[in-house]
This record gives C-alpha cells, sequence and structure tokens, in this order.
C-alpha cells in the first residue's frame, strides 16, 4: 500500500469518523475537519500517526479554503477529500424556521460546493485527485418532514454530475458519490426539530463503519455512485414507478419508522452550532415497528410485481 493524503470534512462524528479510522488503518495521513475542536482531537488520538486536525465549518467558503492550504503546507499534497459533513432538521417545511431551512441547504449543499471548488483547484494544480461526496438515499427520494434534506441532497447529485461532465478532460481526477441508506449516527439525535418527536433512522440501519469503508473502496476504486443500502434499490424503483403508492405509504411509514415516540420541544439542534458527539441514535425499534416496515415493504413490492404484470400485458 502507499501512503496517501486524505482531507475528510465532517470527521467528527458518523460516518466522516468512522472513514478516518478506516484511512488511518491503511496508513493513510489525515487532514480531519469539522466544527467542533474537542472532538476532532478525539478522532485524531483514535486514529494515531499522522494526522492534522483543522476546525472548519464548511458553509463558510474562506474555512474550506483555509483547510486546504493547511493541507498543502502539511503534506504537500492532497490525493483524497472526502466531504461528510451534514445537517439536518425534521419537521413540515411550514413549521421549519426560514432560517433552519436555509442553514441546512447551506451546509449540506452549499458546503460541499466550497468543498468541490477548493479541491478542485488544487487536483486541476496536480493533474490527479478523487473527490467523494457523501449523498444520501434522499438525494434520490423524498420524505415528509425532510424537507430541508432533501432539497440539499438532490442539489448536491446535480452537482456531483456537472464536476464529472465537467472534468471529463481529466483523466486522473475523479468525483464520486457514496449515497447511504439509513445509518446508525448521531444526525438523528442532534438535528434541528419542529416534528415534536426526535428523530431516528428507519430500518434497515447499516453502521457507520460499512460506510467508512465504503469511502476508502470509492478513494481505492473511484466509481461515479455507490449505494450502499439493504432497501435503497427497493425504496427508489418504488419512488420512481409507482408515485402513487410511494406517496400513500411513505407518510405513514415515516412517521411510524422514522420519528420515534421521544416528545421534544423546538429547537435548532446542531444546525447553527456544534454540540459535543453523542456516538449512534435510537437505531433499535420494536417489534410492530419492525413488522411496520415489512408490511410497507411487501405493499411496495407486490405494487411493483403487478404494475410490471399489466405492462406486460
Amino acid at each position: 500500500m502507499t501512503s496517501r493524503v486524505v482531507v475528510l470534512t465532517g470527521a467528527s462524528s458518523g460516518i466522516g469518523r468512522a472513514a478516518a479510522l478506516a484511512f488511518a488503518a491503511r496508513g493513510d495521513k489525515l487532514v480531519l475537519a469539522a466544527r467542533g475542536l474537542a472532538d476532532l482531537q478525539k478522532v485524531a488520538a483514535e486514529c494515531g500517526g499522522a494526522v492534522v486536525v483543522v476546525p472548519t465549518d464548511v458553509s463558510v467558503r474562506a474555512q474550506v479554503d483555509a483547510l486546504a492550504t493547511a493541507a498543502l503546507e502539511s503534506f504537500g499534497r492532497i490525493d483524497v477529500w472526502a466531504d461528510t459533513a451534514a445537517v439536518m432538521a425534521y419537521g413540515r417545511f411550514e413549521d421549519l424556521p426560514p432560517h433552519v431551512f436555509d442553514q441546512v441547504v447551506g451546509t449540506d449543499l452549499l458546503g460541499p460546493a466550497n468543498v468541490a471548488r477548493a479541491a478542485l483547484r488544487v487536483f486541476r494544480a496536480q493533474d490527479r485527485g478523487t473527490l467523494i461526496l457523501c449523498s444520501s438515499l434522499v438525494g434520490h427520494i423524498t420524505a415528509p418532514n425532510m424537507s430541508a434534506y432533501a432539497t440539499a441532497k438532490w442539489g448536491l447529485r446535480a452537482l456531483a454530475r456537472t464536476l464529472r461532465q465537467e472534468t471529463r478532460d481529466a483523466r486522473d481526477i475523479h468525483v464520486c458519490q457514496l449515497v447511504p441508506g439509513s445509518v446508525d449516527t448521531p444526525i438523528y439525535t442532534s438535528a434541528a426539530n419542529y416534528a415534536g418527536f426526535v428523530g431516528r433512522p428507519p430500518p434497515p440501519v447499516d453502521s457507520a463503519e460499512r460506510m467508512g469503508a465504503a469511502i476508502v473502496r470509492l478513494a481505492d476504486r473511484p466509481r461515479r455512485a455507490l449505494s450502499v443500502g439493504a432497501a435503497n434499490r427497493l425504496v427508489q424503483f418504488g419512488f420512481g414507478a409507482l408515485p402513487p403508492v410511494y406517496d400513500a405509504l411513505v407518510g405513514p411509514l415515516m412517521g411510524r419508522l422514522g420519528i420515534s415516540r421521544t416528545p421534544t420541544a423546538p429547537h435548532d439542534g446542531n444546525v447553527f452550532t456544534c454540540t459535543p458527539r453523542v456516538d449512534g441514535g435510537p437505531a433499535r425499534l420494536g417489534r410492530t415497528a419492525v413488522g411496520f416496515a415489512a408490511a410497507g415493504a411487501v405493499a411496495l413490492t407486490s405494487a411493483g410485481a403487478l404494475a410490471l404484470r399489466k405492462r406486460r400485458q
């Protein structure tokens, strides 16, 4: 193995932290960035080896540019830049304060744009490099109470595809997307919330470590997109091929599976200020909720089979 220089934005928790540990185990040199210095230092200590820590808010372009400069000053190059920084807000669109909606989009869409701008500037000068943007299944579907996050992730998918088109002239510059399904990370419990109840990842739920390993795979063998999640294809199929069925099911499923029964007062979560990392979230569901998920999957699959049969007749 050859040692790479890897910049990770969003490295203090969740998928970013898991990716940092996976790259460190490989022997890569790391530049870790997120808003919270204390959590970044904890991750750096877990990684060991050659690690540089740079507190960075990806929604602030000057801070992202300073991060790129710090990486170059420390190691002379950037081989891989993976961006997993994200925030989330729960609540109906009309109930979300406009400033919360705007900041979620600012972090989850304009943040990656700032990262891509800085990374591509370095990659063009080097004539090589791999940019990995962490999207979401919600970048391919929509769900009630997640308007800001879905808007940002759909925009991110458009940005990534455009960047791939614009870098076709540089064969050694790669723009990749990781598309996770539900992942057991703190983003659900740290999200802004105007839905009245704490959010949680709907089943099936993957580990952050599986997503971190997927990011390393993309760095090793770049590809346009890597979707990781047992239900991703089924949900995308329902959204695209069976919109009436999907729209009828997604509200009840989201209400039962994506929102817990733990009440919460309206709050801005970590949208504007970082909070100390609390690993994981309320990922475990009772038997009733799991049965509800299975029933929804059966209904979606049955409707899909019926639709395909009618097309063939």
